[in-house]
């Protein structure tokens, strides 16, 4: 399984790189939208952006304990 985690991040750097955007970006939208009426769509996108800024940051730092080969 470690393998298999290493394997993923080192040569698919750019799956967590997209994830890490995708969460600013719902992020963003969700900021936006607790400004209306839809705070409980900005409130799943909150929570799915963060989930997403997550998995891109933990791919950052597997990438980086383990190094890049």
């Amino acid at each position: 399984m470690r393998n298999f985690i290493l394997l993923l991040v080192r040569d698919f750097g750019w799956i967590h790189l997209t994830l890490g955007l995708l969460g600013n970006i719902l992020f963003f939208v969700g900021s936006v939208l607790f400004l209306g009426p839809k705070q409980d769509l900005a409130i799943w996108l909150f929570i799915i952006g963060s989930f997403f800024m997550l998995i891109g940051s933990a791919g950052q730092v597997i990438l980086s304990l383990c190094g890049k080969k």
